[in-house]
């Protein structure tokens, strides 16, 4: 029989620790004929990053590491990274985090460097490298750090077999995909410059390969600062591809002579924001067939699109999220996620569209009885606007719904802030929903997945847009009777962690909150951050320093006299982008004022937890936090978190 605890208090075998323990990273597929390599993100070894293979004479299920310890594949170009290797006839080309020197693994040897060692260690950087097999040289976008001031971007070559980048493209502020055809004669690349972000305006550029290598006759093919071009590829026989939001909508074209054709026009988005490199939502079948992935009212889908005729069809998959798209001969492989399944390396045979899952995220078996089912909602905002998020009910098959009593909501806000929540299913989301408390999963105004016109609500209103939509999400759930009036809290991560400050300190709406790598102070961001966001608040909040009055005026640290509600504030020491100064002040604010708050600083960590005991930590912490202030007792033996200032 169904038992009738208090919500927040029940006991759910969704445990943090059978989170992180179970858990692994998985990204960044390449193929390399049949064989198949990915990227794989492994808490219980400190975060670290390693490249996995799997072939087709291995048996079904074995993967082969590759990487060995303590070499982490990872880029630090633009911070955020991503496109980090790369694969050719067996041999692994990768960045190493530590020193960010590229290494080349070939068959049955240790890695060895392939850049010099240059000062300071991280000096040079490099991503999304191709490999230029005529020429016996990678090309890869460089990002050069040995000199004072902003770092300088271009596209660069390094030989195969070692030696010094030699800078092929530069003069533009940025640089991505830079794409070989396949006879090698010409070179395609996206660029763009300050203050555009990849989302606001890019442009592809095409350039002739001479035979000893440089380039010649390079020219403008699409985009501006009001389009937004991604993802160029080739096709077998060399004709160019990409992905454009022309239209308002991210959406496949075709180059046909002087101009690019829309191969499929519709209100779906084909890309999503380039936050790193090496993203990949298309694949060729054939010269005439592309394997596509597009989101459609926040929910991924997979297609066959034919060119002859412009015919699109959509594949019947059991996955909400797709992801890292790579297509080979005869078969396809993604990322995919479903609402009861964590993320899966699955393997899609071209031909019966049978599917085989190669490699799991997670080791989790959750009985669905725990499972919330996530609900895409829609729900008035301000300004006459609707906006959007995903609704997960309270569910336990052990404890009975209350009639007594209303649950308890936790709003969560996605990083970003351009970025979007996904429906598929997310542990650390069941976390909570499996003792009781309600979630929504915003997907305010700014959010991708909605056309061009929704993302560009939050220009120039940043701290407003979002903040609404958060609060007003609440509300609307309130009014459903889904949620306790008096027990609304709400957390977010580095964008997210901004919106969660700014609604609990320029509203009166939640009692609780909890900030991870949160930005508090706008000012100190736009002064501070690296080189790839600093001139992203231009757009989001206006130009820097001309509208400083803004910035402060948005910035929750300078409205602590507004704040009467406590918040947790969850830190990586070694962030660069949120910098651990931006909590500290908030946090000896909060103490002056005497409103309670809980302080916890992960050594080690950047911006974003890695380490699985810091996960834990944090997950746990995040709960006693809410339970101290909300007055129920976790199930859990959780390590309490203090809380400094009299709770009420």
């Amino acid at each position: 029989m169904a038992a009738t605890t208090p919500y927040g208090s029940w006991r759910s075998p969704i445990t943090s620790d059978l989170i992180v323990s179970s858990s692994i990273g998985l990204g960044a597929i390449r193929l390399d004929g049949p064989d198949i390599y990915w990227s794989e993100l492994r808490p219980t070894e400190g975060g670290r990053q390693l490249v996995v293979r799997y072939g087709p004479e291995d048996e079904l299920g074995s993967v082969n590491d590759l990487t060995p310890a303590p070499l982490n594949v990872r880029t630090r170009v633009h911070e955020y990274g991503g496109g980090a290797y790369v694969v050719h006839k067996g041999s692994v080309y990768f960045s190493n985090f530590a020193d960010q020197r590229l290494y080349v693994q070939r068959a049955g040897v240790e890695p060895v460097p392939l850049t010099p060692e240059v000062t300071p260690a991280t000096g040079l950087r490099y991503a999304d490298a191709v490999v230029d097999d005529q020429r016996q040289r990678l090309i890869c976008v460089l990002e050069d750090h040995r000199q004072s001031g902003e770092a300088i971007n271009a596209i660069a070559t390094i030989p195969l077999e070692g030696g010094t980048p030699s800078v092929l493209v530069s003069g533009n502020d940025f640089y991505s995909s830079p794409r070989l055809s396949p006879d090698g004669r010409e070179l395609v690349w996206i660029t763009w410059n300050h203050p555009q972000m990849p989302w606001d305006g890019t442009e592809l550029w095409i350039a002739n390969v001479n035979e000893g290598g440089s380039l010649s006759r390079p020219r403008k093919l699409v985009g501006n600062v009001k389009e937004s071009v991604c993802q160029p590829r080739w096709s077998p026989s060399g004709t160019l591809h990409f992905i454009s939001d022309a239209t308002g909508w991210w959406n496949l074209y075709r180059w046909e002579g002087e101009r690019g054709e829309p191969l499929f026009p519709m209100e779906a988005e084909f890309s999503g924001p380039q936050w790193s490199f090496g993203q990949s939502s298309y694949g060729f079948e054939d010269n005439t067939t592309i394997l596509c992935t597009y989101s459609e009212k926040g929910i991924r889908k997979l297609a066959r699109l034919d060119t002859r005729d412009r015919s699109m069809d959509e594949l019947d998959i059991s996955y909400c999220g797709i992801g890292s798209l790579q297509v080979g001969q005869g078969f396809a492989v993604f990322l995919g996620a479903s609402t009861d399944r964590p993320s899966e390396l699955v393997r899609l045979n071209l031909e019966t569209l049978q599917t085989t899952v190669l490699r799991k995220s997670s080791t989790l078996e959750i009985d669905a009885g725990y499972l919330s089912e996530p609900e895409v909602i829609s729900f008035p905002t301000t300004g006459g606007l609707n906006a959007y998020g995903i609704y997960y009910r309270p569910q336990n098959k052990d404890y009975e719904t209350l009639v007594s009593e209303r649950p308890p909501l936790l709003v969560k806000t996605h990083g970003g802030p351009t970025a979007a929540a996904s429906s598929a299913l997310n542990p650390s989301i069941q976390y909570w929903t499996s003792r009781g408390f309600a979630v929504l999963d915003v997907n305010y105004g700014g959010s991708t997945g909605y056309g061009r016109a929704y993302r560009n609500r939050l220009k120039k209103r940043w701290g407003i847009v979002d903040v609404d939509d958060a609060t007003n999400g609440a509300l609307y759930l309130v009014e459903q009777a889904k949620a306790d009036r008096d027990r609304l809290a709400i957390d977010g991560g580095s964008a997210g962690g901004y919106t969660t400050l700014a609604a609990l300190t320029f509203r009166e709406v939640f009692k609780a909150g909890a900030s991870y790598y949160g930005v508090s102070d706008m000012s100190s961001l736009a002064a501070e951050t690296h080189k790839f966001e600093s001139r992203y608040l231009d757009s989001l909040v206006g130009p820097y320093p001309e509208k400083k009055a803004v910035y402060e005026e948005r910035s929750p640290i300078n409205a602590v006299d507004q704040l009467s509600c406590p918040i947790i504030f969850l830190q990586g020491a070694e962030d660069k982008i949120v910098p651990p100064n931006q909590a500290e002040e908030m946090v000896n604010a909060l103490k002056a004022k005497g409103i309670p708050v809980a302080y916890l600083l992960f050594e080690g960590e950047q911006h974003g937890f890695r380490k699985a005991e810091n996960i834990k930590r944090a997950l746990d912490a995040e709960l006693s936090f809410y339970a101290q202030l909300f007055g129920f007792e976790p199930a859990d033996e959780i390590e309490p978190v203090e809380i400094i200032g009299e709770v009420k």
